[in-house]
């Protein structure tokens, strides 16, 4: 496709059944943490605020895929942005799953900062990392 990509809306979706614990750092440069599926979800909504996010990604407690796979279980999906007045579209044009992975992130806040260009928005409020690569 050539031209700019249609700006899109997020679902990032937490599975509240998982009973794993993940220990990681919710923000870059924090200490990490244990976290259960219920502590993810709110970290990921308070991210989403911080960022001025709420209008472009939604978090929901839902199934996220892999119930067999150690917990939490995070998946994103991305959708078209609905143009103001019409209804929105439910057909999924991209996807990425943290099912079994969410401890190889450097911070749950990655669920966050990896999907933001998807929308079409810069980077949050969060600090460049210059050992990240981009």
């Amino acid at each position: 496709m050539n031209g700019p990509e249609r700006p899109r809306r997020i679902v990032i979706t937490v599975c509240p059944r998982e009973r794993g614990i993940v220990r990681l750092p919710v923000e870059r440069g924090q200490a990490p943490r244990r976290l259960d599926a219920e502590a993810v979800a709110t970290a990921l909504q308070a991210s989403i605020a911080a960022r001025g996010l709420d209008a472009r990604v939604t978090l929901r407690r839902a199934c996220a895929g892999g119930c067999l796979l150690p917990g939490p279980n995070v998946s994103v999906v991305m959708y078209p942005l609905t143009p103001d007045g019409e209804k929105p579209d439910h057909v999924a044009v991209g996807w990425k799953s943290y099912v079994g992975s969410l401890e190889t992130l450097a911070a749950l806040a990655d669920v966050v900062d990896d999907n933001i260009s998807a929308i079409g928005e810069r980077r949050g409020r969060r600090r460049a990392d210059p050992s990240r690569p981009r």
